[in-house]
């Protein structure tokens, strides 16, 4: 992933977390800012005085406090992600749907929006984890959608996502069937495929069900940013075909007049 990482791209990234890390701790700002970086730190002692290898050197000025700007721009690329995330940073040139996803449901879906929040954070240090959470974050937009009285679902509150995408799909009439055009067929059938892709993933690739030692789990990251984004792109989708196909009615503004609106203040 480090050699994919353009010079530019990760300036950036880098004054974004130096920001970050400053404004995280209210107090102790130095002190706690090298504790935190130190846990990112690995060192192994060699045979010899001067032979250690270390990921990366933190880097103490003159008044015996870390320089974090040296430090960071001396830490590879990977790793750099792999804190901007654990600090909520947004990292959209390589999961390009998360910073709009987080957005759009911020407000209209908390409980998505948390379990979101923990998935995100979990794609580098719990790949498997992260794909559950990431999932049970598109169960629950689909039935707050579907809680809807305007489109009257009478689907269980414990279908699966496989259930539940098909029930918004006939929701939306999206469901594939013969009468479609083979365009949009097959949209509905790719929706389809994505969510019991995403559910037998979660169910048999995943720590979400009991897993022995030699049951196969995903460990690599790399598969959960390919997850995680298939979540996004799947739940941006749907949420805008649900505000457009059932907008919202706008409140009657009243304005109220008042007998000394002619009054200078």
């Amino acid at each position: 992933m480090n050699n994919d990482i353009s010079p530019k791209y990760l300036m950036k990234l880098i004054a974004d977390i130096e920001t970050a890390l400053w404004d995280l701790f209210p107090s102790s700002k130095y002190k706690n800012v090298r504790f935190y970086i130190e846990k990112w730190h690995k060192y192994e002692e060699g045979y010899n005085f001067n032979d250690h290898w270390e990921n990366f050197t933190i880097h103490i000025d003159n008044n015996n406090n870390i320089d974090l700007t040296r430090t960071l721009n001396g830490i590879d690329g990977e790793t750099l992600l792999k804190i901007a995330i654990d600090l909520g940073l947004e990292t959209p040139d390589f999961i390009p749907s998360i910073p709009t996803f987080r957005n759009d449901i911020k407000a209209e879906y908390q409980s998505a929006s948390a379990t979101f929040e923990s998935a995100f954070k979990k794609i580098e240090s719990e790949p498997s984890i992260a794909i559950g959470l990431a999932n049970s974050a598109l169960e629950s937009i689909i039935k707050e959608i579907l809680k809807d009285e305007r489109i009257n679902s009478k689907i269980k509150s414990n279908k699966t996502l496989y259930d539940l995408v098909s029930e918004i799909l006939k929701v939306f009439q999206l469901f594939p069937n013969s009468e479609m055009p083979n365009e949009i067929k097959t949209i509905g059938s790719s929706l389809l495929s994505i969510g019991q892709s995403i559910e037998k993933l979660r169910s048999d690739k995943t720590e979400f069900h009991g897993k022995t030692n030699d049951d196969y789990k995903i460990g690599e990251p790399i598969f959960t940013y390919f997850v995680v984004n298939s979540v996004t792109t799947v739940g941006l989708f749907l949420n805008s075909f649900y505000k457009a196909k059932f907008p919202k009615e706008k409140e009657e503004i009243v304005q109220y007049v008042s007998e000394d609106d002619d009054l200078p203040f």
